[in-house]
């Protein structure tokens, strides 16, 4: 089966996007409660919590639970 140049296009942009270090969905999910928390209260976010945000642009579930972690988080102040 061969790639359509759709396929060969978002597989160069994956491959460019990636980096040398970088998380996965579990070490994300275990680490977003304390980037969220740094957000909202413009804290700087120390290296080591840089992958999480870098993992978030990347992962479109995680997203979705960061965001509602925001939400939730928001409600309660």
């Amino acid at each position: 089966m061969a790639l359509s140049p759709k396929d060969v296009k978002a597989l160069v942009e994956a491959a460019v996007e990636t980096r040398d270090v970088e998380i996965g969905c579990d070490d994300c999910l275990a680490q977003v409660a304390d980037y969220a928390e740094r957000q909202l209260v413009g804290h700087e976010v120390p290296e080591a919590l840089r992958l999480v945000a870098h993992h978030l642009q990347d992962c479109p579930e995680c997203h979705e639970e960061y965001e509602a972690l925001l939400d939730a988080l928001r409600a309660e102040t």
